[in-house]
């Protein structure tokens, strides 16, 4: 039909080829909730041939050495930096993220990965100890599990995909991924600069399609031996019900309810614009609704204010930063994650007060504390329940130390040495001499 857009057609990219699917699934652009590209609906007979390619290229992949595997991922992260602009953009259109954000934080953090698991595999080391009085020694090695499953969330696409990635790669593993079915389209981008950075086929394996067809197959796969999951927690126990009969190593990276705390000391010139940042940087309009009916106020946002838009934009998925108050802690907007630019200001008293209250939800993924009192700084950061806290400042990341979160929020830490340790095994040998 003339005019008629031609639809973006992804592969699945199995064994160093894209291969057609007998299925696909829509994709929209979220600026006007149009169909702009088809994702393949994969299923078992992909994750089979996928799972029989990364098996296959497991014993000459591992058997390189990490200079050898480091080479590799710089040249990954050569050509990614390289075709960062159209990165960028694929991302901002999928993902309806900024492009100014895709173009700061998105794609150049994606080369960051490939380069840090590039280097850091180069400096890792063993331990060794010695019983004299028995003659022996004792020393440990670690090596590379075999295929890792790696399934990530649509909220940072490229992002997390190679935050998985590099580090199974580096330490010898094979990988079969599988994106957001919501946000594949850059990982099928990374999936044409593989060959090129000299990635053999059948070490890195992209599987597009739903959790319940294809991330199902992958996760209850026999010859998967390790899961690395970033997403919701009702996913995260289906993942731990179907690994549960294999006993497979699981790294769960789960929601959050990040609380802000920022006490009557904090330097606001810094506190508000960071602040601001977490609180409407992603992209939920039943959780104001039912804000309402609890008796909270919608101080600006939706309900209050108009949204403007251009007439090609007005279906897509656009929604007015939002500031809600007068709420109680029980609410659903306080004890949810809401994926949404939402964010509810409460007022307290006292630092005990502030703390109970931050640590009363389920999760304890991250955290931030304004005040310019440091022994404050210090007392508050370390009773609060969450794997990372982050004082004065926000979002920034030594990716050396762990990243993880407590309670509903996961399980296990990834970061230089915590991923290594994940994507290997130890084994300890004692020789006696």
């Amino acid at each position: 039909m003339a005019g008629t857009k031609a639809l973006l057609m992804l592969e699945n990219f199995i064994d160093g080829k894209f291969l057609p699917c007998s299925s696909y699934i829509d994709s929209y652009d979220p600026s006007t909730g149009e169909v702009y590209c088809r994702v393949p609906n994969s299923g078992k007979d992909e994750i089979e041939a996928a799972v029989k390619a990364a098996r296959e290229a497991f014993p000459g992949w591992s058997s390189r050495s990490p200079q050898e595997r480091s080479r590799v991922l710089n040249q990954v992260a050569d050509l990614l930096e390289q075709s960062l602009e159209e990165f960028a953009q694929a991302e901002s259109k999928d993902q309806g993220k900024t492009l100014a954000l895709a173009r700061t934080m998105d794609i150049p953090r994606s080369v960051q990965n490939f380069r840090f698991f590039a280097s850091s595999i180069l400096h890792h080391t063993s331990e060794c100890t010695q019983m004299d009085h028995l003659g022996c020694m004792h020393y440990t090695v670690r090596a590379a599990v075999g295929v890792a499953g790696l399934i990530s969330p649509w909220n940072l696409p490229l992002y997390l995909l190679t935050w998985k990635i590099a580090p199974a790669m580096a330490a010898g593993n094979t990988v079969i991924a599988k994106p957001s079915e919501l946000t594949s389209v850059t990982a099928w981008m990374l999936c044409k600069l593989l060959d090129k950075a000299g990635v053999p086929s059948g070490v890195v394996n992209i599987v597009f399609g739903t959790g319940p067809r294809v991330g199902e197959a992958l996760v209850s796969h026999p010859e998967v031996p390790l899961i690395s999951f970033t997403g919701s927690q009702p996913t995260a126990e289906r993942i731990t019900q179907l690994s549960a009969p294999h006993c497979k190593k699981l790294s769960l990276e789960l929601g959050g309810k990040n609380p802000a705390i920022i006490f009557e000391d904090a330097n606001l010139d810094e506190c508000i614009p960071a602040t601001v940042r977490s609180s409407f940087a992603n992209q939920v309009r039943s959780y104001i609704k039912r804000a309402l009916a609890e008796g909270a106020h919608i101080w600006c946002g939706e309900g209050v204010d108009k949204l403007s838009l251009p007439a090609r934009n007005q279906a897509g998925y656009f929604m007015l930063p939002t500031v809600i108050t007068d709420i109680k802690d029980e609410s659903c907007c306080m004890m949810e994650e809401i994926f949404g630019p939402v964010t509810c200001v409460v007022p307290f008293d006292s630092e005990e007060e502030v703390i109970e209250r931050a640590n009363n939800v389920k999760y304890g993924l991250a955290a931030t504390v304004w005040s310019s009192n440091v022994g404050r700084v210090h007392r508050v950061a370390k009773k609060l329940q969450s794997g990372l806290v982050w004082t004065n400042c926000w979002l920034i990341r030594e990716l050396n130390l762990p990243f993880g979160g407590m309670k509903s929020s996961g399980i296990g830490r990834e970061g230089a040495k915590d991923s290594y340790d994940f994507f290997t095994e130890i084994k300890t040998i004692t020789v006696k001499y």
